[in-house]
């Protein structure tokens, strides 16, 4: 159900969806920014600022979505090509 029964995404937070290459902003309350990655952890796409009610959105050799706090791609330059890497939260 990903972020559907939620109200908002504070700074810092995020949510990460595997097994995935693609996600749907029905029902959704706010904007999210998303990244794609691929097996590796590289961002395959970067979709900045996805409004709710977008039916879905997809990218073609991505694995896992990565859900953020809109405009959150814009303040950290993450683009196409970049590498995430996760660490052990609390």
């Amino acid at each position: 159900m990903g972020l559907l029964f939620h109200g908002s995404l504070a700074d810092g937070e995020a949510l990460r969806i595997t097994k995935t290459n693609s996600i749907t902003m029905v029902f959704m309350r706010f904007p999210i920014d998303a990244l794609f990655l691929d097996r590796a952890g590289r961002v395959v796409r970067a979709v900045p600022d996805l409004r709710p009610w977008v039916p879905a959105i997809a990218a073609r050799g991505a694995v896992e979505v990565v859900e953020l706090r809109a405009g959150t791609i814009a303040e950290s330059g993450t683009q196409a090509g970049d590498d995430l890497v996760f660490e052990s939260g609390r």
